[in-house]
């Protein structure tokens, strides 16, 4: 027994509520994957996750249940939800997941970004506008997020201080992506970047 070797005080105040606090940190991010993945339309990714988030919730509730009139298991409770969240969220960020459209509004001619972009093997679109300073040529591209950093890096490389947005694209139809090498790893899928069709 964990009491027997820890002390009930110990195990009662801190190595229990530690313990809930885990768990908890542990089911709220996969949940919070799960639900951002439902979102982007990853709908086969979501029944598994969704397996492993209950599981680990009934294990910390059990814990909870079993030490009602501890309120440091009710602190490690909300600090495990608190954290679980924000961590799920940082950890999707951090995937290479789904696609993306940059809209650029430079502050200079675009011919050479647009030729750099198109040597890079990357589909774009331009479409003249007009703005504050007079007529401006928008460039649109549309691209896996696996790709985001090389393409900003090519926007401040030949367009500094061009004003640009990201967003995210839940469905994509036909289009030109650039190649990238199939990766055969488990996950690879989700770190790669995934096109998304319906």
């Amino acid at each position: 027994m964990m009491t027997d070797f820890f002390g009930p005080e110990l195990y009662n105040w801190v190595i229990l509520p530690l313990i809930i606090a885990i768990a908890r940190i542990l089911d709220v991010t996969v949940g919070t994957i799960r639900v951002i993945f439902v979102s982007r339309g990853l709908k086969y990714y979501a029944p598994i996750l969704g397996f492993f988030e209950v599981i680990i919730w009934l294990l910390a509730i059990g814990q909870i249940m079993q030490q009602l009139d501890n309120f440091m298991s009710y602190i490690g409770y909300g600090a495990g939800f608190a954290m679980g969240n924000y961590i799920g969220i940082i950890l999707v960020e951090k995937m290479s997941l789904g696609t993306v459209i940059v809209k650029v509004i430079p502050k200079k001619d675009t011919s050479v970004l647009v030729q750099h972009l198109r040597e890079a093997n990357y589909g774009v679109t331009t479409i003249p506008a007009f703005g504050k300073d007079g007529p401006v040529q928008m460039v649109y591209s549309i691209l896996k997020k696996k790709n985001l950093p090389e393409v900003i890096n090519i926007i401040n490389s030949h367009n500094p201080n061009a004003f640009f947005t990201v967003e995210e694209v839940h469905g994509v139809n036909e289009g030109f992506f650039k190649a990238h090498q199939r990766r055969n790893t488990l996950f690879g899928g989700i770190f790669s970047g995934i096109q998304i069709r319906k």
